[in-house]
């Protein structure tokens, strides 16, 4: 086995009084793939800075391989004291990597000759993976390189990752971009790290059965802790030396279970506040229109968004987006045509910059609006530090100001914000942005229960197949095109294929480019191969998931791993191998009855 390039051991930091890391491990081989998952606030920023040797650890070995190039993207990179993207892509690169540093920005759309001091997000974003890139590292550290992205951004990001060589370690929320590229994870929790050698897909099931294994070893503990009272209370006590070593081990053991309390998810409570419901009809669009510049963002459109609808709204960077938002909500009055919203409607905007947010108030202030400790949800008052401990603050950082707060940190500040207003209106503007993975998921639950309308501006391709029930779709000219589902399903009714995704040799005959749907006679019903695999699928998926079961029931035995550590190993793997040949094979389906339906609706 090769040595590893990086080596962290023992690690310790603390911050403000409160230890973030605290004995956490990394290790990277070269060419391996890592991803370092966490909650918000739990130190993955900075274990990946103490990697790069931007921060110095309190306590811990950092070991480089001698001669190892590595290169960081942060988080928020800096491009103030550049004049132009082009001296920050190319600072410290030779002549070679110069020339690649600006073809990348090329391919992503810059010229090189921006001025730093004006640069959206998405521009410094872009600036920076050019650099990164360019240089060719020996191990890339990338901390959310998806924020601020457009879907095409995002997949030529996938691209140049996946055919690069170098080692990285990729800290992200973006659920796609880790499972096409990770091959181990690295969990960090209450300052420890524990490592799964398999990729993402797998990482939340693993971490299911960690949490479990810690709630049957607290159950234990608690048994022991009760005997051992009992004992105290009503046992013989005419040997001293005796009783004074069991008070002893009481306290070790209480001890112990404070340990593995703090270890536990905790709870992030979320739930909208509803407003009395408004009428069928949500926003009526006709004959909208919007130019800029002669330059059409929003042509024709007649749209229809009802009661309980969820629309994605999807386009590169600068295809009008926020514009077609702000004409849908009435914030801007389109040049023709007209918009208008049902009557009590009641909106509520959660922004992509978290403008809503003052850096100087504090935490408290912001949630209780300046009145007192008390933060009015809905027709409920609730304490502010009770309300602040449902989207995991806690109550010392009552008085933090927002801007010491981390992204995540204030990504949860601003949902608690928009939350607490009664709505039949959730206007949500990229809030995946820097929420970690289980927010994410329960961003997502609470819009699955929420009675109202959601308007959702996403570059985050698993998001808004989880969310959205339709999408609408900019291509660039100004003319938006609704397709029903999520991202995935407009690929397909598109005849695009997902990116990271192998194309059938089929599919390949089938399935056309979209420029090609349109001269091209189009097939007017299923080839005989996908009839043919559309009839036995079903079949297929009924036999995995019993293998699959018969797979957990011998997992299932607790004495398994120690009676038989091959055997456990095997039954895992073969487990994992049936997961995935079942979701391909249910994809499959999906994707070949939408394509037989298209088919026969033409």
């Amino acid at each position: 086995m090769s040595a590893p390039i990086l080596s962290l051991q023992n690690i310790t930091y603390t911050l403000g009084g409160r230890p973030l890391l605290d004995g956490a491990e990394l290790g990277v081989l070269p060419g391996e793939r890592i991803c370092l998952v966490g909650r918000n606030g739990s130190g993955k920023s900075t274990l990946l800075k103490i990697a790069s040797g931007d921060t110095i650890a309190d306590s811990g070995e950092r070991f480089v391989q001698p001669g190892t190039k590595v290169h960081y993207l942060a988080q928020e990179p800096d491009l103030s004291a550049y004049p132009t993207t082009f001296d920050y892509a190319s600072e410290g690169l030779d002549e070679t990597e110069t020339y690649r540093a600006r073809s990348m920005l090329a391919e992503l759309g810059m010229t090189g000759e921006e001025s730093c001091q004006n640069l959206s997000g998405g521009e410094v974003r872009r600036c920076a993976l050019a650099r990164a890139l360019a240089a060719e590292p020996d191990l890339l550290l990338l901390d959310e390189p998806t924020n601020h992205l457009d879907l095409p951004s995002i997949t030529w990001l996938e691209k140049e990752l996946a055919a690069t060589r170098c080692a990285m370690i990729v800290i992200s929320h973006d659920r796609r971009l880790l499972e096409t590229l990770s091959r181990s994870v690295v969990w960090l929790e209450n300052g420890v790290t524990r490592r799964l050698d398999q990729g993402f897909a797998r990482y939340e099931s693993w971490r299911d059965e960690v949490l479990e294994q810690q709630e049957r070893d607290a159950h234990k503990l608690d048994r022991q802790i009760a005997r051992e009272e009992d004992w105290m209370i009503y046992g013989v006590t005419a040997r001293r030396k005796r009783n004074v070593r069991r008070v002893g081990e009481l306290a070790a053991l209480r001890a112990q279970r404070r340990e593995l309390a703090s270890r536990g998810k905790g709870t992030l409570r979320m739930a909208a506040t509803e407003a009395e419901s408004a009428g069928k009809i949500t926003i009526a669009a006709e004959g909208v229109n919007w130019a800029y510049d002669d330059r059409a963002i929003v042509r024709n459109l007649d749209l229809r968004v009802l009661r309980g609808d969820r629309l994605g709204l999807v386009g590169a960077n600068g295809a009008g987006k926020t514009t077609l938002l702000r004409l849908l909500t009435g914030k801007m009055e389109p040049q023709s045509g007209t918009v208008k919203m049902g009557p009590s409607v009641a909106m509520v905007t959660l922004d992509q910059q978290r403008e809503s947010l003052d850096p100087a108030k504090t935490l408290a202030e912001t949630l209780a609006g300046g009145s007192g400790d008390m933060v009015q949800v809905g027709d409920e008052k609730r304490h502010v530090v009770g309300y602040m401990k449902d989207f995991l603050f806690r109550p010392e950082q009552a008085r933090t100001p927002v801007g010491k707060l981390s992204g995540g940190e204030r990504g949860r500040l601003a949902l608690a914000c928009a939350l607490a207003k009664p709505s039949s209106l959730m206007v949500l503007d990229e809030p995946t942005n820097d929420l970690d993975l289980e927010t994410l998921d329960l961003l997502q639950d609470m819009l699955a229960d929420y009675a109202g309308t959601v308007l959702l501006v996403s570059h985050d391709r698993d998001f808004l197949d989880r969310v959205a029930s339709s999408v609408l779709v900019s291509d660039g000219g100004g003319d938006w095109i609704e397709y029903a589902g999520g991202y995935s399903d407009m690929l397909i009714q598109r005849g695009d294929v997902p990116a990271g995704r192998e194309t059938s040799q089929s599919e390949a005959e089938e399935i056309a480019p979209k420029s090609a749907l349109k001269t091209e006679k189009k097939p007017k019903k299923l080839s005989y191969n996908d009839k043919r695999a559309l009839d036995l699928l079903p079949q297929k998926m009924a036999e995995l998931e019993k293998k699959i079961q018969t797979y957990r029931d011998v997992l299932a035995d607790p004495g398994l791993y120690s009676r038989d550590a091959a055997k456990f190993q095997k039954t895992t793997q073969l487990l994992e191998a049936a997961e995935q040949d079942l979701t391909r094979s249910e994809e499959e389906w999906l994707e070949l009855e939408m394509k037989k339906e298209i088919l026969e609706n033409q």
